[in-house]
Parts: C-alpha cells; sequence; structure tokens
C-alpha cells in the first residue's frame, strides 16, 4: 500500500474529520521545522509527511482513492473511481490507456497556514526551514514578508504566547524527602478542541519524589494549565517544601538534633537515643566533656545525596546545657578542689 497515512496521523480508519484534525494539530506543532532547530532535517521530513497525511485523509474524494488503491492510486497508477476533482488533483490521459488520477500534495507550509491562521507560532527560532514554497516558506516569514498566506498587504496572525507557569507548593516531611515517596496530585483543566473550543477535563498527575531532594526542587508538567486559544498552555510546576520535623532540622544533605543536657552529663558523659528517619534505633554514648560548642558528628547517619542516594550525608549532634542557677559554698568548695586536682 505504500505510505501509511492512517499511521502517520496516529488515528485509526473509521476516524472523524474531528478526529483528524485533533491529530493534525498536535502532530504539526510537534514537527514544525521552528520548533526543532537541533534536528531540522527530520523534523522538516516528518511535518511533510503530517502535512499530506492531513491533506489526503481530510479530502472525502483523496481518501476513498486512497483506502481503495493506497498511494499508487493517489500518485497515478491505477485508474480513478470518477472523474473531476479540487486543486491539487488532475486527470490526464496518456494516450496508452485510461485516463488517469494524479495527486500532487500541496505544500505543508500552505496547509499549515491555512490550518492555524499563521505560518509559526514559534517566532521562527530556528530560521528558515528550508522546505520549498518561495516567498511564503516559513524561514521568509520572519523577515520583512510579514504577510499572511491568505493575501499580500495583510498582516501575519501573531504568534501565540506562552502563558506564565503555575507554582502550586508541595510540602513533604523529612521522612518522605529521606525515604523518596509517590504523590498524586488531581488536577482540573481545560483543553481546546481543534476548533478553539474548551472543554473541561480532570488528570491525575504522578510525582515521583526521590530520595535526597531538598526545599525548592522543582517538578515541571511542560503545559498542564488551560489551554486557550492562540496561547500555548502554562506550564505546572510543583515546589517541594519541607514540613517542619520534631526532631531533626535539616542543613544541605546533613540532619541536625539538638539534645538537653544537664551540667553534670556534660561533664561526666551522656548516651544519645535516636529514632532515624527510617524508623531504625540509634545508641550514641559520648565520653568527652561536652562544652556549649560541642558538636557530636555521626558519619552517614544523614539526607541521602540526591545524585546517590547510596550515599548520606552525617547526623550532627548539638548540645544546650543546661546550668545550674544557684550553687551553696559547700558545692562551689567541692567544684573548686575537684576542678583543681
Amino acid at each position: 500500500m505504500g505510505v501509511d497515512y492512517y499511521k502517520i496521523l496516529q488515528v485509526d480508519k473509521n476516524s472523524k474529520d474531528d478526529d483528524l484534525k485533533k491529530a493534525y494539530r498536535k502532530l504539526a506543532m510537534k514537527w514544525h521545522p521552528d520548533k526543532n532547530p537541533n534536528n531540522k532535517k527530520e523534523a522538516e521530513a516528518k511535518f511533510k509527511q503530517i502535512s499530506e497525511a492531513y491533506e489526503v485523509l481530510s479530502d472525502p474524494q483523496k481518501r476513498a482513492i486512497y483506502d481503495q488503491y493506497g498511494e499508487e492510486g493517489l500518485k497515478g497508477s491505477v485508474p480513478p473511481p470518477d472523474a473531476g476533482g479540487p486543486g491539487g488533483t488532475t486527470f490526464f490521459s496518456t494516450g496508452d490507456g485510461p485516463t488517469s488520477y494524479r495527486f500532487n500534495p500541496r505544500n505543508a507550509n500552505d496547509i499549515f497556514a491555512e490550518f492555524f491562521g499563521f505560518s509559526s507560532p514559534f517566532g521562527g527560532m530556528g530560521g528558515g526551514s528550508g522546505m520549498r514554497g518561495g516567498p511564503r516558506s516559513f524561514g521568509g516569514m520572519f523577515g520583512d514578508d510579514i504577510f499572511s498566506s491568505f493575501g499580500e498587504g495583510r498582516p501575519m496572525s501573531s504568534a501565540p504566547r506562552k502563558a506564565a507557569a503555575i507554582e502550586n507548593v508541595l510540602p513533604c516531611t523529612l521522612e518522605e524527602l529521606y525515604k523518596g515517596t509517590t504523590k498524586k496530585m488531581k488536577i482540573s483543566r481545560e483543553i481546546a478542541d481543534a476548533s478553539g473550543k474548551t472543554m473541561p477535563v480532570e488528570e491525575i498527575l504522578t510525582i515521583d519524589i526521590k530520595p535526597g531532594w531538598k526545599k525548592g526542587t522543582k517538578i515541571t508538567f511542560p503545559e498542564k494549565g488551560n489551554e486557550q486559544p492562540n496561547v500555548i498552555a502554562a506550564d505546572l510546576v510543583f515546589i517541594i517544601d519541607e514540613k517542619p520535623h520534631s526532631t531533626f532540622t535539616r542543613e544541605g544533605n546533613d540532619l541536625v538534633v539538638t539534645r538537653r543536657i544537664s551540667l553534670t552529663e556534660a561533664l561526666t558523659g551522656h548516651t544519645v537515643h535516636l529514632t532515624t528517619l527510617d524508623g531504625r534505633s540509634l545508641t550514641i554514648p559520648i565520653n568527652n566533656v561536652i562544652h556549649p560548642d560541642y558538636e557530636e558528628v555521626v558519619p552517614r547517619e544523614g539526607m541521602p545525596i540526591p545524585k546517590d542516594p547510596s550515599r548520606r550525608g552525617n547526623l550532627r549532634i548539638k548540645f544546650n546545657i543546661k546550668f545550674p542557677t544557684r550553687l551553696t559554698a559547700e558545692q562551689k568548695s567541692g567544684i573548686k578542689k575537684l576542678l583543681n586536682s
């Protein structure tokens, strides 16, 4: 059958006109050469295929011929089912056989401009596309030739603007940021069909939070905002926030905990008992003299490092020493004797 236009446009053989428009709209915007400056040749080839597929399947006569005879029938290898045809279609006789049907694909740029009302929604980011079409090709539309393909002297429709990103705070516990978790967010938004008519839809977005992610980490869902005519939908952005924890605070990849101890414990020794963020019990004996600036560091008991979750920061234990407010003369004498010995 040659080229499979249904496969190119990602529709089935029973697709209606609205289905074709929706498919063309999505694929033409994705593969527009000006949106793909880094792989322009591949984009141009796909853009031409998409345009040709839409031109054939959206025209009842061309589609009937294609369904019956395939691409070969469209391009002159078999007789047509009837005579006459719209633009881009000619019938001729070679003198050696019956009248033949010949389909000449239209310029992809013209189909795009006719469908959307403008030649490029991307501001000519990649310069000229190199596709055929003379002065109205995409490259020419962004220099001095700022006219619509519907006639000289009429200003080209303005390119659609990108709506500002929509940001949402996503609060997470330290436990969730330590172990990683998955959150599902239900959103409601408006989507537009090929004619520009909008309708409400609900979607479930899945957010995979990786171990060690920090406050301020952004997760972006491109173009998940409301769709509007001549406006590129906003990106939906979730920003990680950290809920306060009853035991730990976070400093970079380290976890910090503060323990209140007596002066006696500071001078004679103290044992710290902790439950980690993943539920383990830690017992940390400290036999050093604990002074006000003392900090006990437990290696690799901090937060996972996002780029390598097998590595972790440190656990840092700080102390708040409770000094007595009064001492008797006997106590003072005993302390002096003890410290001077």
